[in-house]
């Protein structure tokens, strides 16, 4: 018998709690489920939309945090790529737009799944894509 998994949370390194959870708790409609007991503030934090399941962690300590972004420590966070299944990307899109977010909108990638991409705050880069129907 192998490895019986249940799920997957993955911890996602951010510059500034605030504007993390800005995103991702009063945009995206994330949940705190945990944090360290600084609220907004905390240097870790799990939330949860649904069954997906995220923790953010602050990159340095508060007394650490230089005044902006290292370029060289954000530009690996384009190397990764959140995709969240969305039964309607388009639908998506427009509430993003609604949001202030600029992105562009869905495409239907060769291998026939509808996909809105768009960066975080930190460059990491997340789809909310669905299969588009077969003819």
């Amino acid at each position: 018998m192998g490895i019986k998994i249940d799920g997957l949370t993955p911890l996602l390194s951010v510059f500034d709690m605030p504007t993390s959870l800005k995103f991702y708790r009063d945009i995206l409609g994330f949940k705190v489920t945990q944090d360290t007991g600084q609220g907004d503030n905390s240097g870790w934090v799990m939330i949860q939309k649904d069954n997906v399941i995220l923790m953010l962690n602050t990159a340095y300590d508060d007394d650490e945090r230089p005044a902006a972004p290292d370029p060289t420590h954000h530009s690996v966070h384009k190397d990764t790529y959140l995709y969240f299944q969305c039964p309607n990307p388009d639908a998506a899109y427009e509430y993003l737009k609604s949001k202030g977010i600029s992105l562009d909108p869905p495409t239907v990638a060769y291998y026939g799944v509808r996909q809105l991409y768009l960066q975080d705050p930190d460059g990491y880069t997340l789809c909310f894509q669905w299969p588009e129907p077969e003819s």
